[in-house]
């Protein structure tokens, strides 16, 4: 349900989802899983500044450096994980500045749509 809302928003500009019919591999995912999880990624297409700027505007969520755990957690690689790399780096592996990396835990999907309706406006 989050994945395609952030899909249809206007200020992403993709996004990496398993359960969505634009995900490159999703015929294989339909063919292979059960269901296909609580991660989400998507890419702003403003970049990292916007990214960064949602991260700080989203109430239900907490910014982690890693991803698991019961609650929402949301992080942008190119500050954490892929922090280390140039930007070559980067993009030679498919990691755009504006990636951000969500986790969706037991929160109300409902209530999580809200929260990225006002964090985006």
């Amino acid at each position: 349900k989050l994945a395609r809302f952030l899909e249809q928003h206007g200020k992403i500009r993709k996004v990496f989802y398993p359960g969505l019919e634009s995900f490159s591999y999703y015929e294989v995912a339909k063919r292979n899983l059960r269901g296909y999880g609580g991660m989400i990624s998507f890419e702003m297409k403003d970049g990292v500044t916007v990214a960064r700027k949602l991260m700080k505007s989203l109430k239900i969520c907490s910014s982690a450096p890693s991803l698991g755990g019961i609650e929402s957690l949301i992080t942008l690689p190119i500050d954490t994980t892929h922090g280390s790399l140039t930007p070559a780096e980067r993009k030679k592996m498919g990691i755009p500045e504006g990636l951000v990396r969500f986790s969706v835990g037991i929160e109300d999907p409902e209530d999580l749509i809200e929260d990225f309706q006002r964090a985006l406006a």
